[in-house]
């Protein structure tokens, strides 16, 4: 297993069958239109291959909170169904915990839905916890991937 770091549009787009697994019906077009739109402010993905073909991948980017400081937030974490229980979501946060050491941040943050026990159950053991409520109010249900 190799890791890579993904910076480009054109790169990340290369990936969107894997992308498809969390949203089903994802197309090209909005996964391009919000990659191109996220890039530009610190996105990247760090992506997990087995001979040359993606198995994992995660977004992540680095930003500045008033009451945190610098933080790299997780998004997207990712592992195909035939490559779980791999060890490939310790490799990409292990990744991403240097990363963040190297960036100068003070924290990793990452969302995870209620009622994915199995993702919770992950993060726990990852040294992950819940620090508060992330609040949501749905404006347009259309534009929900």
């Amino acid at each position: 297993m190799k890791t890579r770091e993904l910076t480009t549009v054109a790169e990340m787009l290369n990936n969107i069958e894997l992308m498809r697994f969390l949203y089903p019906s994802f197309t090209f077009e909005k996964y391009e239109a919000y990659l191109k739109d996220m890039v530009p402010h610190n996105y990247k993905q760090l992506a997990v291959y087995e001979n040359d073909i993606c198995v994992a991948v995660t977004g992540f980017w680095t930003a500045t909170k008033l009451w945190s400081g610098r933080y790299i937030e997780i998004d997207n974490f990712i592992v195909h169904p035939d490559h779980r229980s791999k060890g490939l979501g310790k490799m990409m946060t292990d990744y991403i915990d240097v990363k963040a050491k190297e960036e100068g941040c003070s924290m990793i943050v990452l969302d995870a839905f209620t009622g994915n026990f199995t993702a919770h159950r992950f993060y726990y053991n990852q040294g992950y916890g819940p620090k508060g409520f992330h609040f949501v109010k749905i404006i347009n249900e259309d534009g929900l991937s």
